[in-house]
């Protein structure tokens, strides 16, 4: 039984985080913080957990974190995982951050991104991005995961395969990509009120947000040289879900068949990447529940572009779900154990 702690429990990531973990068959909750709620019980905060066994939210105490514990969850804000990721570390427990603060190699770029120093340079070289279809081997390996942005899940997947064959013009991709509105976080905003959001949809930090990086530097690792790009994110007036429209040209002419088996062969170990057939694409409510990044593709020949679409829940691959897909393989579990394959669709 794998003993686990979470941080920042009462956000969308961290509660979506508990109810995957409260029913997984390997997991034993041991405690889980909340800055706003300490004092309080999870089942007051959050009904729906009334029939599960009741827990206590606390403030952060490392020693009460760390105490008999295998594996800590970290769901807080960006920046405040720095504060206490240090401290956790050298415990020797593992630790899997759902925030941004360990997902960098370079401390430059995350600083130009963040537009703050990183507080914890030397544990960038000592963490691992955890994707799990991409790095699997050095997760089984790794002490610190930084958990994927939700986003670059979306747009790494699908272009992963294109950029290690050199199959595409690394500097032609185009990222569109729309995300429900508990992407943002629980945290209450204007921007994010009811009627800010109903029947409208916008784009927001063009070509300044943060995510931008995290995919940059992930494709350039499988490209073997830097790749820029263009992302685009969209805010949409659902709850949940991220679709990724991907545009890139491709180096020489490829049927939709060729395209297929090469992405067949790249995944042909990633049980939780479903592929489309041909004139069949993906849409949010296929994935919504579940743990897959569906991926489907055109390909143009008039203009000589592929264009790729993936759907993906953002707060389970694209957050909760990717953790646990993670901590599986660090402890050498099945890795779609405890996992929803199959979507809500309604």
């Amino acid at each position: 039984m794998i003993k686990v702690s979470v941080l920042g429990a009462t956000g969308y990531s961290g509660i979506e985080l508990i109810r995957l973990l409260s029913s997984h068959p390997e997991v034993k909750i041991c405690n889980m913080t909340s800055h706003s709620y300490a004092g309080k019980s999870l089942r007051e905060v959050y009904p729906q957990f009334i029939s599960s066994p009741d827990m206590p939210l606390t403030e952060v105490e490392i020693e009460k974190i760390v105490e008999d514990v295998d594996v800590v969850f970290t769901c807080l804000p960006h920046g405040a995982s720095s504060g206490v990721i240090p401290d956790l570390y050298k415990t020797g427990v593992k630790i899997i951050d759902l925030s941004g603060d360990f997902r960098y190699i370079s401390p430059m770029i995350f600083e130009e991104w963040y537009g703050y120093r990183h507080p914890n340079p030397e544990l960038l070289d000592k963490s691992t991005y955890g994707l799990p279809e991409i790095h699997k081997e050095k997760i089984r390996k790794a002490q610190l995961i930084g958990n994927p942005g939700c986003y670059p899940t979306g747009a790494i997947l699908p272009l992963a395969p294109l950029v290690h064959n050199d199959l595409i013009h690394n500097n032609s991709i185009i990222i569109d990509a729309k995300s429900g509105a508990s992407g943002a976080g629980r945290a209450s905003s204007v921007e994010l009120n009811f009627c800010e959001t109903h029947e409208n949809m916008k784009a927001y930090k063009v070509s300044t947000h943060r995510h931008t990086s995290e995919i940059e530097q992930e494709l350039g690792l499988l490209a073997g040289n830097d790749v820029t790009l263009s992302f685009t994110p969209h805010l949409m007036p659902i709850k949940r879900g991220i679709l990724s429209t991907i545009y890139a040209s491709l180096k020489e002419p490829l049927s939709f068949q060729e395209v297929y088996d090469i992405f067949s062969d790249f995944y042909r170990e990633a049980p939780f990447v479903h592929l489309y057939p041909e004139g069949k694409l993906p849409e949010v409510k296929f994935v919504n529940g579940s743990n897959g990044c569906h991926i489907g593709f055109a390909i143009d020949k008039r203009t000589r572009r592929i264009i790729l679409v993936s759907a993906i829940d953002n707060l389970i691959k694209g957050a909760g779900g990717q953790a646990i897909q993670n901590m599986n393989i660090m402890f050498d579990l099945d890795e779609e154990l405890g996992l929803p394959r199959i979507g809500w669709y309604l």
